[in-house]
């Protein structure tokens, strides 16, 4: 039989596509309302073909973003212009299949999941057995579900790992192989953010300001504390990025993260992120109640930033500077050391400010772009102008914190050469005004605390703040 009269069925997730539509659609379902995840386990236990018809039928997935696998597409495009009809088979619900087979044109046919029915392992064999013959077809596929299928089919092709390419090959001798070779560690590595743990450096602040150094106890608890809130922030990190597929693909840098171009599996990702966040309540029950409880409000409130707070006009920033300022108080906790009110206050202002300059600096480069708004954040062109009003004024209110604090007599009590921390003054002075000099010129991160550990003149700045701090005391 002469390849091109044999008909070509291809699988669409992890195939065609590098994602899980069933698990994308779920995603996007429950951004929408957290509740719907309650549904969904009512609806699986009707199956899960009656759980991907519900989902579908409440949701919307832009197709034309899905991360594909572009080698393979080249391939069917090639097998097309041969004459071939190509068929999606795939055990996605018919709506997003069709909306699919639509995006590329090439497919002659599409069979799909519906209410009743979940085409997929010995139903989908069955299925294009029955459409095609025994030996009719051949098959793409890329999971061990797909075994049964390569068995029925004249040739099987396989885009995986080699341990896929085994199991086809041991039904199927005849192999045609797209290898997908990933590092699942250097991804997650990745994926955690794990350069963003710099943040929660500023769980040490409270044990620089009280001068604690010398108390192993304490320290041995701020590092604990440390670990415990950076595995929490990186299982956010994580579920965020899974909320964010659609407007991550949009996105000229956010694109490439692992979930966005489907390098990483979503159903790992979900895997991984309960696994940091057990891990990180595990090591916070070493600590103390207090901290017990800042950790989880910082987890939830992360959560209600993730799914509303963040497209809300101002409650975004001040939840940002509140988030940020939690790290401090959490420190505080661990190390049982109280806070003053001027660090509060000082810390809730700087933290404004950079919140803001993050807003400013993401909505600047998209109106560079030529966008006409943030999408989803709540902000419009013409608030560039009040962002930096409101954003500048904050800063600079946080270094006169800094001033009125140095001119107190709880400075003088604390520190040995209070006098040296007037250096702080000028230096925070100079380093916020410059942090909003850059952001005006377009020439910010979209995060400025990742700016501020990565640029030269910032780091040395802040190595100044510190290295003042130390000499004061």
């Amino acid at each position: 039989m002469a390849e091109a009269s044999v008909p070509l069925c291809v699988d669409l997730d992890g195939t065609l596509t590098t994602t899980d539509l069933l698990v994308e659609s779920f995603l996007v379902l429950v951004k929408k309302n957290p509740l719907y995840a309650l549904l969904c386990i009512g609806w699986l236990l009707r199956g899960k073909a009656y759980l991907k018809a519900k989902i579908a039928q409440r949701v919307a997935i832009d197709v034309s973003v899905l991360p594909y696998n572009a080698n393979f597409v080249d391939y069917l495009r090639e097998q097309r212009l041969t004459g071939r009809d190509l068929y999606l088979c795939t055990a996605s619900n018919q709506q997003f299949a069709e909306q699919v087979a639509k995006h590329f044109g090439f497919f002659k046919g599409v069979l799909a999941s519906d209410e009743a029915r979940n085409l997929t392992g010995l139903h989908k064999a069955g299925a294009l057995a029955k459409e095609f013959g025994v030996h009719g077809f051949d098959y793409c596929g890329n999971a061990l579900a797909d075994v049964p299928v390569w068995k029925q089919s004249r040739q099987a092709i396989v885009v995986g790992n080699r341990h896929i390419a085994a199991a086809a090959e041991e039904v199927n001798k005849k192999i045609v192989f797209f290898e997908q070779d990933r590092s699942f560690v250097c991804l997650s590595i990745k994926e955690i953010r794990v350069y963003q743990w710099v943040k929660n450096l500023l769980i040490f602040v409270p044990l620089l300001a009280s001068h604690a150094f010398s108390d192993s106890k304490t320290m041995l608890a701020e590092a604990i504390a440390f670990v415990s809130f950076s595995l929490c922030a990186s299982s956010v990190y994580l579920l965020n990025d899974m909320l964010d597929l659609d407007s991550d693909r949009r996105h000229a840098r956010k694109r490439n993260r692992p979930f966005a171009s489907g390098q990483l599996p979503l159903t790992f990702g979900m895997a991984l992120c309960a696994t940091l966040l057990v891990a990180s309540a595990w090591l916070a029950t070493r600590l103390a109640p207090v901290f017990q409880l800042v950790l989880a409000g910082y987890f939830l409130v992360t959560i209600a930033y993730s799914f509303k707070l963040k497209r809300m006009m101002l409650v975004d920033v001040f939840t940002l500077a509140a988030l940020y300022t939690s790290r401090i108080v959490a420190g505080g906790a661990a190390g049982a050391i109280p806070l003053s009110d001027w660090l509060i206050m000082f810390s809730v202002l700087i933290f404004l400010s950079l919140a803001m300059v993050k807003r400013y600096a993401e909505l600047d480069a998209l109106l560079r772009d030529g966008s006409a708004s943030a999408a989803g954040r709540g902000y419009v062109p013409q608030d560039l102008g009040i962002l930096r009003s409101f954003g500048t004024a904050s800063g600079y209110v946080a270094v006169l914190v800094l001033a009125l604090y140095l001119n107190s007599s709880d400075v003088r009590a604390l520190y040995h050469h209070p006098q040296v921390l007037w250096l702080l003054f000028g230096l925070l002075l100079y380093w916020i005004s410059r942090v909003w000099m850059v952001a005006f010129r377009g020439e910010m991160h979209d995060d400025p605390i990742i700016y501020a550990i990565k640029n030269r003149r910032s780091l040395f700045v802040i190595s100044l703040c510190v290295a003042t701090v130390l000499a004061a005391i």
